[in-house]
Formats: C-alpha cells, sequence, structure tokens
C-alpha cells in the first residue's frame, strides 16, 4: 500500500495524470466529435472514454493497491470494493459543457480517507487553469501536457465574507428554485454562473463566497473540488449544516444537497 501522509505531493500527482489526460481530451475537443448517453440518459464522449483510460493506468502505477471509483467504468457495471482510503475520478466533469465547447469542463481526481476528501486536483484544460489541494491549495495557468511546476502556481485562499452581501456561484446547466431560494435566504447579493467543479474553485480562490447546490451529483463530481477548497480554508456541509461525507455505497455514492462554503458559518 503506498505511503498517503503527504497530501500536497498526492495532489500534485494527481495533477501530473490530469495533465496528461487533458491531451487527449482537447484533441477530441478540437474534433467533430459525437456524443452518446448513457443509461442514465447523461451524455458521453469519446474524450471521457479516453481520459478516464489513462488516469486509471497512471493511478495503478502510481498507487497500487488503492481502489478507484471512476465515472464511466462505474457506468459500465465496475463496483470496486472500497475501503478506509479510496481515489475518484471524473475524467471530464461537465460533458454538457464539453458539448456545447464552452470550456467549463473539468478533469477530476480526489483521494478520499475515512469518508472525507484529503487531496485533489482540478484542471480546466480548455481554460488553461489547474487548481490543486492537498494540505495547501494552489492555482495558476496550466496547459496540457506540461510539467506541472509550483514555480508557475500561487498559493490560494478564501476570502472573508463581506459585509455588503455575499456573491455566490450556480451551477450554468443545473440551477434549480431550491438552489436560488437558499441563496435568496442567506442575504446574496450577486450570482456568478460556472460548469462543472470550476463552482468549488472560483469559492477556493475568493472569487465567490458560497456554492449551494441542491440538485443531484455524484461523488466524483465533487470530491476533487472538495478537497481543493477544503486546502484553501472552505467547508463543504449539508444544508442544515452538517459534514458532508462521502463513501456512500447504500446509494451508489449519490450526493444529497450541500453548500460549499469559503468560510465556514462560525468563522
Amino acid at each position: 500500500m503506498p505511503d498517503l501522509t503527504d497530501k500536497n505531493a498526492i495532489a500534485f500527482s494527481f495533477a501530473e495524470l490530469c495533465s496528461e489526460a487533458g491531451v487527449e481530451i482537447m484533441r477530441i475537443y478540437d474534433t467533430d466529435f459525437e456524443n452518446r448517453s448513457k443509461d442514465d440518459n447523461s451524455p458521453v464522449t469519446d474524450a471521457d472514454e479516453a481520459a478516464e483510460a489513462i488516469i486509471l493506468k497512471g493511478l495503478e502505477a502510481r498507487f497500487p493497491g488503492i481502489p478507484v471509483l471512476a465515472e464511466e467504468s462505474f457506468a459500465a457495471g465496475f463496483r470496486p470494493e472500497i475501503g478506509a482510503a479510496f481515489i475518484l475520478v471524473d475524467p471530464v466533469d461537465g460533458t454538457k459543457e464539453f458539448i456545447n465547447k464552452n470550456g467549463e469542463f473539468t478533469v477530476n481526481i480526489a483521494l478520499v480517507e475515512d469518508r472525507r476528501p484529503t487531496a485533489g486536483c482540478v484542471f480546466a484544460p480548455a481554460r488553461e487553469r489547474i487548481y490543486i489541494g492537498g494540505t495547501d491549495a494552489w492555482a495558476g495557468g496550466h496547459r496540457a501536457g506540461e510539467p506541472v511546476r509550483l514555480d508557475s502556481l500561487e498559493k490560494i485562499r478564501t476570502r472573508p465574507r463581506p459585509q455588503a452581501g455575499m456573491t455566490a456561484v450556480m451551477s450554468r446547466s443545473h440551477a434549480d428554485a431550491d438552489t436560488l431560494a437558499f441563496a435568496e435566504a442567506r442575504g446574496v447579493s450577486d450570482r456568478i454562473s460556472a460548469g462543472s467543479s470550476l463552482k468549488f474553485c472560483l469559492v477556493a480562490e475568493g472569487r465567490a463566497d458560497v456554492y449551494p447546490r441542491f440538485g443531484p451529483t455524484k461523488e466524483w463530481d465533487t470530491g476533487a473540488g472538495h478537497a481543493v477548497l477544503n486546502a484553501a480554508g472552505g467547508a463543504v456541509t449539508t444544508p442544515d449544516g452538517a459534514p458532508f461525507l462521502y463513501a456512500k455505497e447504500a446509494t451508489e455514492y449519490l450526493n444529497g444537497a450541500f453548500v460549499a462554503w469559503g468560510r465556514p458559518e462560525t468563522a
């Protein structure tokens, strides 16, 4: 079993795999690719499958023996037996954004330990921006396939809550009435729309204060962004303030409602 104590090193290892997968993702993105529907009617493209194959191969080499829960292999029927530590992979988070070619899709890899994400990477290859979170959090410009260099990144932290009202970041594809009602009740004065797990990252780097989500997600959609936000000083809770936990095998890793905070409500 590999050593999992150095969370920053793990997060940077994930970043290297995200960068490698990003090369194939962008190659397909720049073609007239076709999209298909999975059994749950969600879209999938060749980029999802090609990127996942690259990431899974890299994880097996770097983290042998750690179970991996990956979106496309899970959809194909693979159900790994997870333990106290496992890895979540979403090879293209925001497939709708990928199909619409608006650039707001990401590659997500996260380590979960004792039901909480402890290291992760979110890479937006079309936007050439990467977010890395372990014990600390970083963000910066990055092109797919290039080495991930610490000196090209900046440390990020969440911002204090503004006196004049919070800025909420919401899903470009999935905002709903419950989300809007929550934002209004909490005195949100401004809203930003974004796709994929970039919403967590906008909160992590202090461009927004809260990301409420009442619609359905899966654990691989949220783990990496959650890890980055934790490392930047934020937190993810249920709407009533309880910890937001992972390893929900009984629901096939379906998440309930959550709120990602730049600063915890007690801060």
